[in-house]
């Protein structure tokens, strides 16, 4: 028990020192973080171990995208039912035991019910972090406590594909995710005795679950992720199963609309975006979503599968995006309160698509160090977007609104995360396809070029395997490259549509109105 100096000395922390509170709130959201860089560089691996394509991969981070979208909204909800405190340590456990299950997956359908418990527990553990965070230190301390939180959520994303690519090459993907379990079982110990309720939680009185609600919620945003992810394989709108899942997602869907417009103790109150910055925010934070998720999952796809690089090298090529977050953190903390959060959000926006068009100019000659500065480019303005848009998005609502407002927020901003992904890998299947048909249709048996390099290739290779295989052998070489090269013009298109998304992202800034001066972004807002 604190002492009695130490509870005058500290007593919105009822005792604690808040910079253990500090520590103790960081590790699992710095674990939730780290967890997406490092799964990232892993999915080609997780494909080879567990007999699944590519495309059937990237539902590890889908499947974990939509549960933590579907358990943000109720989060409020479950803090105030069973305390900050105790619902924050079930998230952390749950987290930890998936993070086991993922691991030790014999199979993608396994890792995949793995990952959407562990979704489940993640989905809550950065807006918990930072409102206990934020209640722990006296609001002249608070920039000060929310500089070092953000530090730590910088870091995961400098350290994640990199260190996922380490554990990836030199022990199996699987380590990926067993490295949560002493960061897990570290963050519980120390939630449990430094971590407490303060007394409006303790003596909260909540209504009933809004159960309709949160199955609604289920049924659609699970029908809509089942789509994106299997519908490509099926030939979409071809496939009976694809009409009937569109029909319960349009149900579902309209069904949860009006449930949470007419119900005032729903799980979401949707009258919040009567208010016109908060409709924009909700609307640029989704397709915010789809351009960091695209690139954070077809960047190292790119690297691996067109140029081969391994997960190890893939993940240190990457891993400057982290690093320019980590420049940007500090500078938009300094003029994000003297300079138009419109104007930061544009330039922002901007920079994201003009290195995304960079991205978009590769080729196969491209060595490890030529999207440096692109990549790191990317962190630096992904950091002009964050806490400004958080900002603008909250500065015109009351402070009884946050909670339902910040809940709803996360919750798009997966959403559009989960739909992005979805989209680029069908994007780059669909794309590849149609350029190696373009690419074919140019090299017919006559074609002078298609005789002059298979004879090369044949006269290299008949010193190794013999006249009799090296003509086949040079075929097959020839059309080996020909599929790399559609994959490339596909890993192309993507990118490029992708600036063009985050062009259209900066222009749409301007629907928000400029709000009052000195406004701060809410918990668990980014």
């Amino acid at each position: 028990m604190p002492t009695a100096e130490a509870q005058t000395r500290y007593p919105l922390t009822q005792g604690v020192n808040p910079w253990l509170v500090t520590v103790s709130v960081m590790l699992p959201t710095f674990m939730e973080v780290l967890d997406t860089a490092i799964a990232s560089v892993a999915l080609p691996y997780i494909a080879g171990s567990l007999s699944s394509t590519n495309s059937e991969a990237t539902w590890v981070l889908t499947s974990y995208l939509v549960a933590n979208a579907v358990i943000l909204p109720a989060s409020n909800w479950f803090a105030r039912r069973f305390g900050r405190k105790r619902f924050l340590l079930i998230c952390v456990t749950i987290f930890t035991v998936a993070s086991f299950f993922c691991g030790a997956a014999p199979s993608l359908a396994v890792i995949l019910l793995a990952r959407i418990l562990q979704g489940a527990g993640g989905g809550a553990l950065q807006p918990l972090s930072q409102s206990i965070l934020l209640e722990s230190f006296p609001p002249a301390k608070r920039s000060m406590a929310m500089a070092a939180y953000g530090l730590g959520i910088v870091v995961a994303p400098v350290l994640g594909p990199t260190l996922g690519g380490w554990l990836t090459d030199t022990f199996s993907w699987r380590y990926a995710f067993y490295i949560n379990i002493p960061v897990g079982l570290l963050a519980v110990i120390l939630i449990a005795n430094f971590v407490h309720d303060p007394p409006f939680i303790k003596n909260a009185k909540v209504g009933a679950f809004d159960n309709i609600g949160f199955g609604l919620l289920i049924v659609w945003t699970g029908c809509l992720q089942v789509v994106l992810d299997k519908g490509q394989e099926d030939d979409w709108f071809g496939a009976l199963w694809v009409r009937w899942a569109v029909a319960a997602l349009i149900v579902g869907l309209i069904g949860w609309i009006w449930r949470s417009w007419t119900n005032p103790k729903g799980l979401v109150d949707l009258h919040i975006l009567k208010n016109r910055n908060f409709r924009t925010g909700c609307f640029l934070i989704a397709l915010l979503g789809m351009c960091i998720y695209i690139t954070i999952t077809i960047l190292p796809l790119y690297y691996q599968e067109v140029m081969g690089y391994t997960a190890f090298t893939a993940g240190l090529v990457v891993g400057p995006r982290g690093v320019g977050s980590f420049i940007g953190s500090p500078v938009i903390g300094v003029l994000g309160s003297r300079i138009d959060n419109r104007k930061l959000l544009c330039l922002g926006f901007i920079g994201f698509g003009v290195c995304a068009l960079f991205f978009g100019m590769v080729n196969l000659d491209i060595g490890p160090y030529t999207l440096l500065i692109p990549i790191t480019v990317t962190g630096f303005a992904l950091s002009f977007v964050f806490v400004p848009l958080a900002t603008m998005t909250t500065a015109t609502l009351s402070r009884e609104e946050m909670g339902n407002a910040t809940g709803l927020f996360n919750m798009l901003r997966n959403i559009g995360g989960s739909i992005g992904i979805a989209m680029a890998t069908t994007a780059i299947i669909r794309r590849a396809a149609l350029h190696q048909t373009e690419i074919g249709a140019n090299l017919t048996a006559s074609s002078p070029v298609l005789q002059q390099k298979s004879a090369l290739i044949a006269a290299y290779l008949s010193h190794h395997l013999g006249r009799a295989q090296a003509r086949p052998g040079s075929m097959g070489l020839v059309y080996g490259l020909m599929q790399q090269q559609s994959a490339l013009m596909a890993y192309v298109d993507v990118f490029r549509w992708t600036a063009l998304l985050a062009f259209f992202c900066a222009i749409s800034v301007w629907l928000f109105k400029k709000p009052p001066k000195h406004a701060a972004p809410p918990p668990g807002a980014h």
